[in-house]
């Protein structure tokens, strides 16, 4: 054994340095690690949706909308992008409490591509996303929602989503890597997204309310992509704003992910 050992040390030949996309490939399968030993990570994911739409259709369905019925076909995509939206904010809370444990001290000490344990956690942090999506959509199809848009409605609908999301979740990553704690990253980020996700169009039309909140809701990045995931689900998808997210996403991700791999080159 000890033959074998100096053999390995003395070897001239150096292991060829990993590209970018294995490595960036392990840190996403890494995150999906992280999720089966701590199913509990989930619970969440699962759980929140279920009680939104539950919740929303059964207290508000009759008196918005006449019949849950009727106001499931409305809400459910709002919901959908709804639960995503808080659930990007695990990516901050997750790189946070790596940070807390010097877990990425040890990454950033690593001989390959930089932005690879970010990259890679926000990848496996689509697989929320998607579950997500999954169980927001089944319950909505057991209350009876029923896309005119059909499969491909909804999944060009929740592709988009998908798309929003990975750009917004570099905010809460940058969020990640300048908070002291996991539990100030949740706090700050939920105080964010609260007001943008209830103060839009996901719950009700604006057209009932009073002009200075309906201005606000008009400019609401939230109400731009609900409107555009709307559309895809019901068939008749609106082009303009379909462009404005996918605009946005590609600003948000070529703004923030560079600010965010500085912080984290340079963070101490």
């Amino acid at each position: 054994m000890t033959t074998t050992l100096r053999d390995a040390v003395a070897l001239t030949e150096r292991p060829s340095r990993p590209s970018p996309v294995s490595t960036t490939l392990t840190f996403g399968w890494r995150a999906l690690l992280k999720i089966k030993h701590v199913p509990e990570q989930l619970f969440d994911v699962l759980v929140s949706p279920i009680i939104f739409t539950l919740m929303f259709t059964y207290l508000f369905g009759g008196a918005l909308a006449g019949s849950t019925q009727a106001y499931i076909q409305f809400l459910l995509p709002g919901i959908l992008v709804q639960t995503i939206l808080f659930v990007t904010i695990y990516t901050g809370y997750t790189l946070n409490t790596d940070i807390s444990k010097g877990v990425f001290d040890r990454f950033r000490s690593l001989p390959i591509w930089r932005p690879s344990p970010v990259v890679g956690a926000l990848l496996g942090d689509t697989v929320r996303y998607t579950i997500a999506s999954v169980i927001t959509i089944s319950l909505g199809l057991i209350l009876g929602f029923r896309p005119d848009g059909g499969i491909l409605g909804v999944l060009l609908g929740v592709l988009l989503l998908l798309v929003f999301a990975f750009a917004l979740s570099w905010t809460f990553i940058i969020l990640g890597l300048l908070v002291r704690s996991p539990n100030a990253v949740m706090g700050i980020s939920m105080m964010v997204l609260m007001p943008l996700t209830f103060a839009s169009n996901v719950f009700v039309d604006p057209v009932t309310m009073p002009s200075g909140l309906r201005a606000f809701v008009g400019v609401n990045p939230v109400s731009h992509l609900v409107t555009a995931v709307r559309g895809l689900m019901a068939g008749s998808p609106d082009a303009a704003e379909i462009v404005w997210v996918l605009i946005a996403s590609v600003i948000l991700t070529a703004v923030l992910g560079p600010i965010a791999m500085r912080i984290y080159r340079t963070r101490t």
